[in-house]
């Protein structure tokens, strides 16, 4: 397979020193270039380029953005870094190694906006954006190509250039085939700059690189998989995952599926949330149990429904409360494992509902997941042999109602529920 050969200023395709287009002579070029659509935006020591945007006679000198002498480094600019300056490094080493650094206090609320402005910029390409944090995300180009008339190498290009047009910063871009690999990079290539890893050169590029190399991989972790003799990431290969997930559990078995380049996680635009939840109010004050399991039931089945459709689950599960005092309660269970199912959520909660609701009347009733993550196979409670049944269960009526509505599978616990909601309702009218 040739390289596909496009400038870096508009995104043509040629093969000049010169681009015919724009006049840039910078280009990128890969065999897989036109054919990758994974891709993660870091936005190049972000603080440090707004202010350098801000005050153009700081342009050539270091800055470090950050606190007093015993606070730590937010920020440092490429020049501050050629000193050893890095982010989260106490300050006073700081302007040991830099004395002659420009010191800026951080102003959150402008990086926010900015942070915000490119965040829309990428939503124009996609839906499907993952922000990681104020200044880096990844994008699914995945489908685009129709509605921009651009690959999705063509696309990012011409995001590159308008974030500095517009924003008045560089951001370094890596696209591959998978986030990790994307991630990774978009580290290549620093700053303003462009990588790419495809499919035929993955496994061959990360081969001889050391096991700290991959993002993630903590200098504790590297130190002990070093000192059982696992040094490169082709070490984790010999082993496989059998291995590593004896000596290391998830994390090694995860680690073993990253050396082979493999990553399956999808980029999910509701990694930003916090929380998926819902919750009602009463038109009436309700104290019966029974009452409030119903509507209950209803409430973790739209969580759920939420949960479902952003493809996110939750580590944690949060049942809330208001009674007629206006006092909210909430109580809340960390769970062995992410969950997205309404009939666990349900299930989580229902004995914290059980405890509070010992005669007490509430006018308001919620539920929510939090901890966000991928969802990993929601299969209940493993202690309750009948859970993965009614799983099932759940799935299955999901389809059913994604094909023929809402209204098309019903739980006797649902459709009482709703009976009784109606009957509350016409004595209010």
């Amino acid at each position: 397979m040739s390289d596909s050969r496009r400038c870096r200023g508009c995104g043509h395709e040629h093969g000049d020193s010169t681009c015919p287009e724009c006049g840039e002579r910078r280009t990128i070029s890969h065999p897989e270039l036109d054919c990758l659509s994974i891709a993660h935006i870091d936005c190049d020591a972000f603080f440090a380029s707004v202010e350098k945007r801000d005050n153009p006679e700081l342009a050539d000198k270091p800055v470090i953005v950050g606190g007093g002498t015993r606070g730590v480094v937010s920020a440092a600019c490429y020049h501050a870094r050629v000193y050893g300056v890095h982010s989260a490094m106490p300050m006073f080493k700081a302007l040991k190694a830099c004395p002659h650094a420009v010191v800026i206090k951080p102003e959150g609320g402008k990086y926010s906006r900015e942070g915000r402005r490119i965040k829309n910029m990428m939503l124009d390409l996609t839906p499907q954006v993952e922000p990681l944090s104020i200044d880096e995300a990844f994008l699914d180009l995945t489908g685009t190509e129709r509605l921009h008339g651009r690959t999705p190498a063509q696309s990012l290009i011409h995001l590159q250039r308008k974030i500095y047009d517009e924003v008045g910063v560089t951001v370094s871009v890596g696209l591959s085939y998978n986030k990790f690999l994307a991630k990774t990079a978009s580290d290549l290539d620093k700053p303003n700059g462009f990588a790419v890893l495809g499919r035929a050169d993955a496994q061959d590029f990360l081969r001889d690189k050391p096991v700290g190399f991959i993002y993630g991989i903590g200098p504790k972790f590297a130190k002990k998989l070093n000192s059982q003799g696992v040094f490169t990431i082709a070490d984790v290969r010999k082993l496989g995952d059998k291995t590593m997930a004896a000596r290391f559990g998830d994390i090694g078995l995860h680690l073993s599926r990253l050396s082979r380049a493999e990553d399956n996680r999808r980029v999910s635009p509701g990694r930003d949330r916090k929380s998926v939840s819902s919750e009602t109010t009463f038109h009436t004050d309700i104290s019966d149990i029974d009452v409030l399991k119903d509507q209950l039931w209803m409430i973790c089945q739209k969580t759920a429904d939420r949960a479902k459709a952003l493809e996110t689950a939750g580590r944690v599960v949060t049942l809330k409360l208001k009674g007629k005092d206006f006092k909210s309660i909430t109580r809340r269970r960390t769970m062995a494992q992410p969950v997205q199912l309404a009939d666990t959520i349900f299930k989580t909660v229902e004995p914290l509902l059980e405890a509070e609701a010992t005669g007490r009347a509430f006018r308001l009733i919620g539920a929510g997941i939090s901890d966000l993550t991928d969802p990993v196979g929601d299969s209940g409670d493993l202690l309750d042999p009948s859970a993965l049944k009614r799983g099932q269960a759940e799935r299955a009526s999901d389809k059913a109602r994604e094909k023929f509505g809402k209204g098309a599978v019903m739980t006797g616990r649902e459709l009482r529920a709703q009976k009784a909601r109606a009957a509350r309702d016409s004595q209010t009218k």
